[in-house]
């Protein structure tokens, strides 16, 4: 597992981007129910933008693990990290919380 990122850091503000307008157009909500977990409750629409994002972040940031389930209310976008990466996760929520603020 590496220590960080893999992404060449001129591309990092891109992929940076790419979440940041993933969460503000297809992220309705969010839930933590552990340290080490976030579930993102994604739009319907959005499963193809889902599923492309965590393909392409899996390989350069190996210690994020993303799982897919359709609920009731829709698809949900599990994101894990061992405990050593929470506060990676942590940085991660606040980011995907400032996105669904600035819709309110």
């Amino acid at each position: 597992m590496p220590d960080a990122c893999t992404l060449p850091i001129a591309e990092q503000p891109t992929r940076v981007a790419e979440f940041d307008r993933f969460f503000a157009e297809s992220v309705c909500g969010m839930a933590r129910p552990t340290p080490t977990r976030l579930d993102l409750h994604v739009a319907a629409a959005a499963e193809a933008a889902a599923l492309d994002l965590a393909a392409r972040e899996s390989p350069c940031c190996s210690f994020f693990t993303f799982d897919f389930d359709t609920t009731g209310t829709g698809l949900v976008m599990r994101v894990g990290v061992p405990a050593a990466y929470v506060e990676v996760l942590d940085a991660f929520a606040a980011r995907v919380e400032a996105s669904i603020e600035d819709r309110r």
